[in-house]
């Protein structure tokens, strides 16, 4: 999403890094082009005045730093100025109190409601939640078949709603119906409209005051830019949300609403969905997201990617192999899996800080998604034998693989090579002092830095 502004304003700290010293005259000169990049970013205008004034404020009277170029002194700042701007840090649900804690998913139509309603289930469900699925928007057709299917999908069970019942009766009988199934979390999909209006605000004032909800969240579509903020802003007046979930974080927005939100409404995003699969919703970290916008990367969310895919018995085990130098096609199959389930691969470049400034560089192709898939249909063309041992894939066995995988013989042994090639950086890794033994499950592991997760 942020693509078009990290690139602008790693422009501008690249030319400051011609300076010797910090002046008020580079400073002004660069902060006039970090205001043009958040405009054309769709950020509110008001919202970019005093985020320049106060970088201003502190770049202007700052003690340099010894330690620190021109360029690195404006970027810390900028840092520290985007990370207020977007919340400081994280904020967690709040979903303490007696009996069945409440949510109400409001916004407009097409913002994301049910599809976030399904992603937040499934958060809360690996948290330990026992959640239960409300459909209360009783006008869009299929909006209850939408959300029961999503319910089944993920396993959640799905309050059994009518389009001829009463949204505030629904909300009401799935209170009671969560009372006694001992469900915990109740998400209530509310109906939204193309624009806001007063039938709309008094249905969704109404559920509020029947069900008191503990977190009122408005899902905004993240691609409508400073629309979202107004309407965000509307929304707040007159029903006084706890906070925001952007949706479509993924997709080529500027960025704009993001920025904005938080400022204006003076309430916290607090989940940001990263794709169409049902597990791409993250909690939000606003200095985290300040660093990918700033190219810094974001080591942090990979980690915990990471840990969220990979399985610590075949990490253990696939560690046994390489130390043994048996690593197969299959264990090469599994990696690639494993990958895939992280995310995209621009996400992933994205938060390795100095990967994601290469897709700055003159020609740079952007990383192909279908090449993995590629390399996942040559493996599984192979037999269980050729998966095992390589070099007794044949010429004419080549030619096989590549017809029964939609490829062609090229593709195939570039699949071959880079598994080789693989092999090879693989012992020269186990030769070393801190070899493979010690990163990926050795008797030696690290001990992670204390801090480094919650």
């Amino acid at each position: 999403m942020f693509d078009n502004l990290s690139d602008r304003l790693n422009k501008v700290f690249r030319d400051l890094r011609g300076h010797g010293k910090l002046s008020e005259k580079n400073i002004q000169d660069a902060l006039k082009e970090v205001r043009m990049a958040l405009l054309e970013a769709d950020v509110n205008f008001k919202v970019v005045k005093d985020f320049i004034a106060a970088v201003q404020e502190k770049a202007v009277g700052r003690e340099v730093a010894v330690s620190l170029s021109p360029g690195q002194q404006v970027i810390k700042i900028v840092h520290d100025e985007l990370v207020k701007l977007l919340g400081g840090q994280a904020e967690p649900l709040e979903l303490g109190g007696k009996g069945p804690a409440i949510i109400m998913m409001v916004g407009l139509q097409g913002s994301g409601k049910t599809t976030s309603s399904g992603k937040l289930a499934k958060l809360l469900t690996k948290q330990g939640r026992r959640p239960y699925l409300v459909p209360a928007d009783v006008y869009r057709p299929a909006a209850i078949e939408q959300l029961t299917v999503l319910g089944n999908n993920l396993d959640i069970p799905v309050h059994p709603s009518k389009v001829d019942q009463d949204p505030v009766t629904i909300a009401k009988n799935a209170v009671l119906v969560a009372e006694k199934s001992n469900y915990d979390t109740l998400l209530i999909d509310t109906a939204g409209r193309l624009h806001v209006d007063e039938n709309l605000m008094a249905e969704l004032q109404n559920i509020k005051a029947a069900v008191k909800p503990a977190e009122i969240l408005f899902v905004a579509d993240a691609m409508t830019g400073q629309d979202a903020v107004t309407v965000a802003e509307k929304f707040n007046e007159d029903l006084d949300i706890t906070g925001v979930l952007l949706s479509k974080m993924e997709g080529d927005a500027r960025g704009g609403a993001a920025l904005s939100i938080k400022k204006v409404t003076r309430r916290p995003i607090k989940f940001v969905g990263v794709g169409e699969e049902l597990d791409a919703l993250e909690v939000f970290h606003p200095d985290r997201v300040a660093s990918r916008i700033l190219g810094m990367g974001d080591i942090l969310s990979l980690i915990e990617k990471a840990e969220e895919v990979v399985d610590k018995k075949k990490a253990d085990k696939l560690a046994k192999k390489i130390r043994k130098d048996a690593f197969t096609m299959e264990d090469f199959l599994d990696q690639i899996q494993q990958i895939k389930k992280m995310g995209s691969l621009e996400q992933i470049m994205g938060m390795i800080p100095g990967l994601n400034r290469m897709k700055q560089m003159q020609n740079m192709p952007k990383p192909d998604e279908k090449e993995l898939g590629k390399v996942e249909a040559v493996i599984r063309s192979m037999t269980a034998d050729e998966r095992r041992k390589h070099q007794i894939i044949t010429a004419s066995r080549r030619q096989r693989i590549a017809r029964g995988s939609g490829t062609s013989v090229q593709d195939v042994n570039k699949v071959i090579k880079s598994y080789t090639e693989m092999l090879k950086m693989m012992k020269k890794m186990k030769g070393k002092s801190t070899g493979m033994g010690k990163v990926m499950g050795g008797k030696k592991r690290r001990k992670r830095p204390k801090g480094l997760m919650r």
